[in-house]
């Protein structure tokens, strides 16, 4: 399996109500946009839940899914991730990337120095955040905006980062 065949697109929180919707943390765009991939799978492509109905709620989404009518069933889901096949997403624009194509891609200053890969990306809240991990020392973050990454250049496997905009 490729490193990138199956993307996580959301998380099980646990159960919502008594009728077994699942309480769902999502990582798409918009939180309703997890209905439009079809099944949700695990990391090996099984199918674990089918989107019925959703309604948006306080941190996510309470789903509807053909897979649980119980409470319990929902509760026994919790922490589980829910991936769909890279396939599934919309293709993009020539300027546009998922931020899933940022990771491996090497980081250089502007000036040209060397500063790792990027071996992840986080949002604690403030914004989209890039791990780049050195060579030889501890991985650091870098804030993923126009001034802070100037340059992507996807097929060339390259980002040019401002260390001059932490």
């Amino acid at each position: 399996m490729k490193k990138d065949e199956y993307i996580c697109v959301a998380a099980i929180l646990g159960a919502f109500g008594v009728k077994g919707e699942i309480r769902l943390k999502t990582f798409t765009d918009g939180p309703e946009n997890i209905m439009s991939y079809g099944p949700l799978l695990s990391i090996k492509g099984d199918i674990l839940l089918t989107p019925q109905t959703y309604k948006v709620i306080k941190g996510g989404l309470a789903l509807v899914c053909k897979e649980v009518a119980t409470r319990e069933q929902a509760e026994a889901l919790k922490s589980k991730k829910l991936y769909i096949k890279r396939s599934s997403l919309p293709l993009t624009d020539n300027d546009e990337f998922y931020l899933i194509d940022l990771i491996g891609l090497e980081v250089k200053t502007a000036d040209g120095k060397r500063m790792g890969s990027v071996v992840g990306t986080k949002d604690f809240g403030a914004g989209v955040l890039l791990e780049i991990k050195p060579k030889e020392s501890a991985s650091f973050y870098h804030p993923f905006t126009k001034d802070g990454v100037p340059k992507i250049d996807i097929n060339l496997k390259r980002i040019v980062i401002n260390i001059n905009s932490n």
